[in-house]
């Protein structure tokens, strides 16, 4: 994972909007990945979520596909800086995925395909506040954007919101994800500019 792959610009904030410090709003889509971009099919993703014992809950896109769907518009943050504003997804609620799993984990460990991880506090994924999505804009999730589908988590920074994700590890203690075991700050809340550890 050594690629960084940067493709965004910045332009001053339209009236009424409220940014986070630090932040600058955009109007495209600015793609960052590090490292390659997966390409996974429909046919061979699979989302599997580990409880701290062991036990496995699996599903596959059909599976994901027949769940009940909510369509959340909601703000982005990246820890580059950029901002974009009323994004359009849909996705599965991880509340919804939860449902019937029984945990006693305080946090998540998240995997991705292509290696990468991010970790969080198992409650910011519960209570309406994470989705997996697999639809951007009305239009399939590409793959730059982390089709077939990713993590959304938009009240934290970007990186926690993995793409190609395929996993959610839940944990009794926090375990660092890859960019946090580089320095970046463990939660990542752009209001409080949480960017890198001690921040």
């Amino acid at each position: 994972m050594a690629i960084i792959s940067r493709g965004f610009h910045g332009r001053r904030p339209d009236p009424g909007r409220k940014l986070p410090p630090g932040q600058y709003e955009v109007h495209d889509f600015p793609v960052l990945s590090a490292g390659p971009t997966p390409r996974v099919t429909h046919d061979e993703w699979e989302f599997t979520l580990t409880t701290e014992a062991g036990a496995r809950h699996t599903w596959d896109w059909a599976q994901l596909m027949a769940m009940p769907a909510e369509t959340p518009t909601v703000d982005l943050h990246c820890v580059t800086k950029w901002s974009k504003f009323g994004t359009h997804w849909e996705g599965v609620s991880l509340d919804s995925l939860m449902e019937d799993v029984e945990t006693a984990a305080d946090f998540a460990l998240v995997h991705s395909y292509g290696g990468y991880t991010t970790n969080l506090p198992l409650e910011d994924l519960l209570d309406g506040k994470a989705w997996i999505a697999h639809r951007y804009d009305g239009e399939e999730l590409a793959p730059e954007h982390g089709g077939p589908a990713r993590l959304l988590v938009p009240h934290l920074y970007l990186w926690k919101s993995a793409k190609w994700v395929r996993g959610i590890e839940l944990l009794l203690d926090d375990e660092p994800g890859f960019w946090e075991g580089l320095g970046y700050h463990s939660y990542g809340d752009p209001w409080r500019e949480q960017r890198y550890q001690g921040d």
